[in-house]
C-alpha cells in the first residue's frame, strides 16, 4: 500500500470515528503549567515542544527532595533531565495535572497538545475522581503510545490520544483545552481553562 492510500485510509478512519460520536475528552483536572524553556534550554523538553518536529512527547512531573522542588522531564526518545524550580515557577503556583503529571508534544496532524497523565477509563470504572492514581506510562522507544499501569489500555499520542487497545466503551486520553508553545526555546503553557 502506498503512502497516499495509507493517508486516505487514516483520514477516512478519523472521519468515521468523529461521525460515530467519538468525541474528544478534555480534562477537568486543575492544571497550571507555565514554563520558560528560554531560561533552562532543556533539550528533553525542547525536542517535544518544537512545532517543526512531530512525534516526540515529554512527560513533565514535579518532585520535592529535601524541601527543594524539581521539574522532571522524560521523553519518548529515552532522554531525561531535571531542573530545580526557580523563583519564577515557584511564584506561579504550578499544578501539573492529575497524578502530578502531563505529557506534551506535537502530534502528526493536530499540532501541539498536552495530555493528562491519568487513565480516564480506570478513574471512571473505579468511580474514583477524588484521589485516583492510574498513571499512564510513556513508551521510551519513540512509538508515541502510552499504556495504563493498571488496566493496560493503550493510547496513541500522535492521534489525539485515541484509544488503540482497551475495553468496549472506553474513551481516549484526556487533553487540556488550552495548550500552546512558542517553540523549543520559548514558553510552554498548559492550562485547564
Amino acid at each position: 500500500m502506498n503512502k497516499l492510500t495509507s493517508y486516505l485510509l487514516l483520514l477516512a478512519s478519523c472521519f468515521l470515528l468523529s461521525s460515530c460520536g467519538a468525541e474528544q475528552e478534555y480534562s477537568s483536572w486543575s492544571c497550571r503549567f507555565i514554563f520558560n524553556n528560554g531560561t533552562y534550554l532543556d533539550q528533553t523538553l525542547g525536542a517535544a515542544i518544537n512545532p517543526t518536529i512531530t512525534g516526540i512527547f515529554c512527560k513533565v512531573t514535579e518532585q520535592s527532595r529535601g524541601g527543594t522542588r524539581y521539574l522532571i522531564f522524560e521523553n519518548n526518545q529515552g532522554a531525561s533531565s531535571q531542573h530545580q524550580m526557580m523563583a519564577e515557577e515557584l511564584r506561579q503556583n504550578l499544578r501539573i495535572g492529575q497524578n502530578n503529571g502531563i505529557i506534551v508534544g506535537v502530534q502528526n496532524f493536530d499540532g501541539f497538545t498536552a495530555y493528562d497523565l491519568q487513565c480516564p477509563n480506570c478513574a471512571r470504572r473505579e468511580n474514583n475522581y477524588v484521589t485516583p492514581y492510574y498513571p499512564v506510562t510513556l513508551d521510551k522507544k519513540g512509538s508515541g503510545i502510552v499504556t495504563c499501569s493498571k488496566c493496560g489500555d493503550q493510547y496513541d499520542l500522535n492521534n489525539g490520544g485515541l484509544l488503540v487497545k482497551g475495553q468496549e466503551g472506553d474513551k481516549g486520553l484526556e487533553r487540556y483545552r488550552n495548550a500552546r508553545t512558542e517553540g523549543p526555546t520559548g514558553r510552554v503553557v498548559v492550562l485547564s481553562q
